[in-house]
């Protein structure tokens, strides 16, 4: 009884982690325009921010994963959250691009940590037939944190209250950043419950070589594996780096009638669709017993949806929202590509898999957003933005598919063993 306590705990307070995590990976996306144009920057550089940012988050899933297998996975927990609330508070107050760009860099190293450390835990915490469905209740909450993100964004009353508290003026993008690192605080008392796995405590008594990340680089066998839990995680950053936070560029070639939209709500659209997309992809793995199976499921829902997405004409609102939503829903195997990562390699260097494999895929959305911007410039037809986006997106794709093909299927795996 003491044991499902601890766990329910912790998912708990994994999905509420989970949840603050989202909510300031994905709020840049949400304010930059309003943050930037009340700072003076050219609306121009919101690439140059936003790569800061994922910049940030490779660094950071390697210093958090490999600090998880030799210190523990709770320190992780308790670290990252610490060092991306002040950072957040500290983006509240930047006054150029320098500063923003410190600031966003320096909270990517603090993101990365959370999820990598959060699945670590409850995958070695949970019996074998049940973790996935552990995983699955920390994605699907923690994605709704961009939903939040967006509400607060756009509740001038909060700003009101807190401009009348600070008794100064503040603008909405302010108290937003301010929000997440006040939540992320906040958060750091629940983490007083948290405990380390029995796994990790054996681990611990031996003199066996933790988070040594090169063992992932010792013979072609473990990198092509290493490799594999990479990239299955592309499209999930092509679809919302490239088709949801550039969508304005998508749009002005597609044609919008009945209205605007502005790129918040399709990010917000696409996290409810991604949100129920973890929930239905958690379930029928549960169902099938596979993890490969419902990432195939979900590659083709990707690869159908980027086409009707591209190729509609003339669309309205409503309908943009639905594709995102729908966009959202395919890429929802998140959950299932970091169990997966989870489940592939030892106790030894778990966490160092887990940090660094989710950090890697959202820092991959630099060369993915380079790439491009590099065709778009190239005018490969007079749908620029669209000939761009389906060459990068199927090379995505095709990466993703061999990458889920390569891996052993994990959904029985016993995980207590080490990596020699």
């Amino acid at each position: 009884m003491a044991k499902n306590k601890h766990i329910a705990l912790l998912i708990v307070v994994a999905s509420l982690g989970y949840f603050v995590d989202i909510y300031d990976l994905i709020l840049f996306n949400i304010i930059k325009v309003e943050s930037m144009k009340d700072l003076g920057i050219p609306v121009s550089y919101e690439t140059t921010l936003f790569n800061w940012q994922m910049t940030g988050m490779l660094l950071g899933g390697l210093i958090w994963g490999i600090w998880g297998d030799r210190k523990g996975r709770v320190s992780v927990l308790f670290g990252s959250i610490l060092l991306y609330s002040t950072a957040n508070i500290a983006n509240a107050f930047v006054t150029n691009l320098t500063e923003y760009s410190i600031w966003r860099f320096i909270a990517g190293v603090g993101l990365a940590g959370e999820l990598g450390a959060a699945i670590t835990l409850v995958a070695e915490s949970m019996p074998t037939r049940r973790r996935g469905i552990g995983t699955m209740i920390i994605v699907t909450f923690g994605a709704l944190g961009a939903v939040f993100a967006f509400w607060v964004a756009n509740r001038p009353e909060i700003t009101l209250f807190l401009k009348n508290l600070l008794s100064t003026d503040v603008h909405n993008w302010q108290t937003a950043y301010i929000m997440g690192g006040v939540l992320g605080l906040v958060l750091l008392a629940l983490r007083a419950g948290t405990f380390e796995s029995s796994m990790y405590h054996e681990l611990k008594q031996t003199n066996v070589v933790k988070g040594n990340f090169f063992m992932l680089l010792r013979d072609k066998t473990t990198l092509k594996k290493y490799v594999s839990c990479i990239v299955i995680g592309l499209p999930v950053w092509f679809v919302v780096g490239v088709l949801i936070a550039l969508s304005s560029r998508f749009i002005d070639e597609i044609g919008l009638t009945g209205g605007s939209i502005k790129t918040s709500e399709m990010v917000m659209w696409s996290y409810l669709g991604l949100s129920s997309g973890d929930l239905l992809s958690g379930l029928l793995s549960q169902l099938f017993k596979s993890r490969k199976k419902v990432i195939f499921f979900n590659l083709t829902g990707i690869a159908i949806l980027t086409v009707v997405y591209l190729f509609s004409h003339n669309v309205t609102p409503a309908l943009l929202k639905g594709i995102s939503y729908f966009l959202g829903l395919s890429t929802g195997y998140w959950a299932l590509f970091v169990t997966n990562a989870s489940e592939q390699f030892g106790t030894n260097i778990r966490s160092t898999v887990t940090s660094t494999v989710p950090n890697f895929v959202r820092g991959g959305v630099v060369p993915i957003t380079l790439s491009f911007n590099a065709l778009s410039d190239m005018h490969l037809s007079t749908a620029a933005h669209t000939a761009a986006a389906l060459i990068v997106g199927a090379v995505c794709l095709s990466l993703a598919a061999w990458g889920t093909f390569q891996m052993e299927e994990s959904f029985h795996k016993d995980l207590n063993y080490i990596e020699e």
